[in-house]
């Protein structure tokens, strides 16, 4: 199937992945044996972070690489095989922390690693949009059984594509195929471990034949030629060496997948993979690249991208290496959860009241006096003033005016866990800016790793689990020590 001549332009490329990393020797001195191969370190979402926090950070860097604004969004896809909530339409909050209008249209593929694949496909058929753009994200954070490869290979990351009506890139061909290969990759309901069979021989003639079958699909083929010409193949990346073993059923060498080769530093970022290769590529210059999207079961889709030029802003470099222990403790894997009473209850009602602050920081500028107010409502804190306010957004950035280190024990009950998690947190008062000057104070957390945080020190905000209660996840924003953002 090639795509139709309306097909929506690539715009801007975006791409996250975790601070947080492990060396493969970590598992080595647990475990004696590391089942990885190819992947020498991979990237680990804090106790904060899941598959939905790492598409709105890359989302808005393809936003910003593209020139776009979220108020822009007229389709918003999000894939993902590890949805933070098994039950919820996940991209109303996604279209909300990006600020997207309300009558976004929306879509959310799951349940197999080709997920990003498949929202890509349906993405470019829903558009153009006219004037608004589509974003396509995929995100995700797979684990396993501690003692088992698919854990040993489990990383972190997200990719997002910007779709608009013109831009410098183009899908200039795709294709699809699927057969029947169960027992490949699977994770039973209500099971939060992806498991397989591990029939070696069998995983790899499914992950082939449904790769290749998708690339042999591709109209610009020729079966004479024996694959697309492309300078980098995105390839999903179960391990860093299953792709290469695919290299003759994609018709392309083995340096081709090389120059989009994400897995080796990240691990096995599941519905994200692809996405993630094609953003190496373009950080290397490459300029027309193969997505191939493979999903257990076994499907797969493959695009031809011509991608030079377009641009792209990403956040891949680790920042802070784990021992193995931490890594646990990062993981859930040894903390005890939330202490029995719970803490300060604030009802869902009353939460969802308050998102536009939380997801967008919306704030009330006084009409009488000028000053901002956060959250906006009652008298006006500067002048006294009971007058209504005009609506502004928070830059996203600020200074700490005050802060204080939350220390093993003093934590509210609701943040115990990430406490126990992460460890020690910073709580500060920060001056947020306002869009056209003048601040405003509010509390908030500062993600500082091992860094110590003093006032005057420059922060930026960015969206976070803020805790989980009644078994509902509440995502707010928290500051990030400006040095830290990548």
């Amino acid at each position: 199937m090639s795509a139709r001549d309306d097909r929506p332009a690539i715009a801007g490329v975006g791409a996250y992945a975790p601070r947080l990393r492990i060396a493969a020797e970590e598992f080595v001195e647990a475990w004696g044996r590391f089942d990885a191969g190819g992947i020498e370190e991979k990237a680990v979402p804090d106790a904060d972070e899941d598959a939905l926090t790492m598409a709105v950070e890359a989302a808005r860097r393809a936003l910003a690489a593209a020139g776009r604004e979220g108020d822009e969004l007229a389709h918003l896809a999000f894939a993902t095989t590890t949805p933070p909530m098994e039950e919820e339409d996940l991209t109303a909050r996604l279209a909300s922390m990006l600020g997207a209008p309300e009558d976004v249209s929306t879509h959310i593929a799951t349940a197999s690693t080709r997920a990003g694949g498949q929202a890509l496909d349906a993405a470019l058929d829903a558009g153009p949009w006219g004037e608004g753009v589509g974003v396509v994200a995929a995100s995700d954070c797979p684990r396993g059984a501690p003692d088992s490869e698919r854990e040993h290979a489990a990383g972190a990351g997200a990719g997002a594509l910007v779709l608009a009506g013109e831009g410098p890139g183009t899908v200039t061909d795709r294709a699809s195929h699927v057969e029947p290969y169960p027992g490949t990759r699977f994770r039973p309901a209500g099971d939060s471990e992806t498991s397989g069979l591990g029939v070696t021989q069998y995983d790899r003639d499914a992950f082939t034949s449904a790769l290749g079958g998708a690339v042999e699909r591709l109209s610009s083929v020729d079966d004479a030629e024996g694959g697309p010409e492309v300078d980098a193949a995105a390839v999903q990346s179960p391990d860093g060496k299953l792709p290469y073993r695919a290299a003759d059923a994609l018709g392309v060498d083995t340096g081709t997948i090389a120059a989009a080769e994400a897995a080796g530093d990240l691990g096995d970022t599941g519905a994200a993979s692809a996405f993630l290769g094609l953003a190496r590529a373009r950080e290397d210059g490459a300029d027309r690249t193969l997505l191939a999207a493979y999903g257990s079961g076994a499907g797969a889709n493959a695009f031809v991208i011509e991608a030079g030029g377009v641009p792209i802003e990403a956040a891949l470099a680790g920042g802070e290496e784990l021992s193995y222990a931490e890594y646990l403790r990062r993981r859930g894997e040894i903390t005890s959860g939330e202490p029995e009473g719970g803490g300060a209850y604030v009802s869902v009602p009353s939460w969802q009241r308050t998102i536009p602050q939380r997801h967008r920081l919306v704030a009330g500028q006084c009409r009488a006096c000028g000053a901002l107010n956060f959250p906006p409502g009652g008298a006006c804190s500067e002048c006294g003033d009971p007058v209504a306010y005009d609506r502004v957004e928070l830059s996203g950035t600020g200074t700490v005016e005050a802060a204080t280190t939350i220390a093993q024990g003093g934590a509210p009950p609701e943040f115990v866990e990430q406490q126990s998690r992460s460890g020690d947190f910073v709580s500060a008062i920060v001056a947020l800016d306002g869009p056209e000057g003048g601040t405003v104070s509010v509390p908030a957390q500062v993600l500082a790793g091992d860094r110590e945080v003093a006032v005057g020190d420059e922060v930026v905000t960015t969206i976070r689990r803020v805790y989980e209660q009644e078994g509902v996840i509440r995502y707010g924003f928290k500051t990030q020590l400006a040095e830290l953002r990548r």
